[in-house]
């Protein structure tokens, strides 16, 4: 009996995580799922951003002629190669007091396009930080990765040799078994994704919250530079580095090092920053870490990734085996799929007992979901206001960038009707 006990309340656990907090935990886990393949998001709609692979690289000091060429008076803050040969490096531009991203092509040269929002931007602000600041955002996401392990664990602790039931699809019986049994499959199926999503958030939540001095440790300091040339009046710092010769510099401290981001100096006195991939499996561009004088390219400060402590080793592989983009495209799919999947149980879920509920009644009743109802409705909103404050004032996205979003939510919002509302109360 005190076995039974458990399981109602392990299931009733499970069953409140999920219907409770039904909106915010599905926008945190679809736009997480939409974020791995952002990417590919940009290189299919925004044309511009399209590279064809080549053998040999442009030189850097060539892309910055180009970029100043038509940005004489901008500055440029950061430059990324992606980890994705088929598309452009992207270099945040900050020109007249705006951010923009310029999209330059690593073989050609070129500067291809710019646009002032991506769709990788969107749905990684979405899903990091749910667009609202000050720390509050990123703590609301980061809960739900204990929320993830829990409703994981007790689903386990409920459902009986569920490690037998790999291929068990009930769909003869009616919609309501048939998406029970559904749920299941695709929950037991999702088990190493789920444990991994949620392990790698609770990270994410160990690191931001410092507990145990993991940011200080992991996040190493910046140098400074030693400020022995003056610009000339008018000369643009950024424009200025021999981007060339100082990664000569940095290859050389680590020989196998393929420069994937750049930081150039905000002013004078401050280091230029590079970092990259060095045939260590798993870790991202950050293990690599070369600190430099933007005008001696004297070598300030050095980062391994062969060569990393325990904790800014786990800080490091945390991005890629969260976002699965470690093994490139294939393992990018694979982490889209069973994102999907982990996102549909939360559907599946809500359809379930929705479903269960009116079947109990004689008059059509929707479960009550009480105060949590205005808990999701007010973090939604609040999602929402400072969405379009961020996307008009920091990104100045432009109409037809907002319209598409805007339809996007009224799709989402219309979608949820119809299934949850209208087709429910209808079969």
């Amino acid at each position: 009996m005190s076995f039974k006990l458990n399981k109602k309340l392990f299931f009733r656990i499970h069953s409140w995580i999920g219907i409770k907090l039904s909106i915010l935990f599905f926008i945190v886990c679809f736009s997480g799922t939409l974020a791995t393949l952002s990417h590919e998001m940009d290189w299919l709609f925004i044309p511009e951003m399209r590279a064809i692979p080549q053998d040999k690289l442009a030189s850097k000091n060539e892309i910055v002629r180009n970029i100043q060429a038509q940005y004489p008076n901008g500055r440029i803050q950061f430059w990324s190669a992606t980890e994705e040969p088929y598309l452009c490096d992207i270099v945040y531009i900050i020109d007249e007091g705006e951010l923009t991203y310029g999209f330059v092509n690593r073989y050609t040269g070129a500067l291809q396009g710019h646009a002032n929002l991506t769709f990788a931007r969107f749905f990684r602000d979405l899903h990091y930080y749910l667009f609202i600041p000050f720390q509050i955002g990123h703590f609301t996401v980061l809960i739900f990765a204990f929320l993830l392990l829990i409703s994981f664990v007790t689903a386990l602790l409920f459902y009986k040799k569920w490690y037998k039931k790999l291929f068990q699809l009930t769909i003869n019986k009616g919609p309501l078994v048939f998406f029970r049994s559904l749920h299941r499959l695709v929950g037991v199926w999702s088990v190493p994704f789920t444990l991994l999503f949620s392990i790698t958030g609770i990270w994410y939540f160990i690191e931001r919250a410092n507990i145990g001095g993991v940011s200080d440790i992991a996040n190493t300091s910046s140098p400074e530079a030693v400020d022995t040339v003056r610009l000339a009046e008018g000369q643009i710092l950024s424009y200025s580095v021999n981007y060339d010769s100082a990664i000569a510099v940095a290859q050389q401290e680590i020989p196998s090092l393929v420069i994937k981001d750049i930081l150039p100096p905000s002013a004078p006195g401050k280091p230029l920053y590079v970092n990259g991939t060095s045939g260590v499996p798993l870790v991202r561009n950050r293990a690599n870490r070369v600190y430099l004088d933007p005008f001696t390219y004297e070598v300030l400060k050095v980062q391994r990734a062969e060569s990393l402590n325990t904790v800014t080793w786990l800080n490091d592989i945390a991005d890629p085996l969260h976002f699965g983009y470690w093994g490139g495209l294939t393992t990018k799919i694979i982490w889209f799929v069973f994102g999907l999947g982990i996102s549909s149980l939360i559907l599946t879920g809500i359809w379930i007992s929705l479903k269960r509920k009116m079947k109990s009644k004689a008059k059509q009743k929707a479960i009550k979901m009480g105060g949590w109802i205005y808990v999701n409705g007010f973090v939604y909103g609040t999602l929402l206001v400072f969405m379009y404050f961020m996307l008009i004032d920091r990104y100045n996205a432009s109409a037809m960038a907002l319209a598409t979003i805007t339809a996007g939510w009224l799709a989402f919002i219309a979608l949820a009707w119809y299934i949850f509302i209208h087709k429910l109360k209808a079969d």
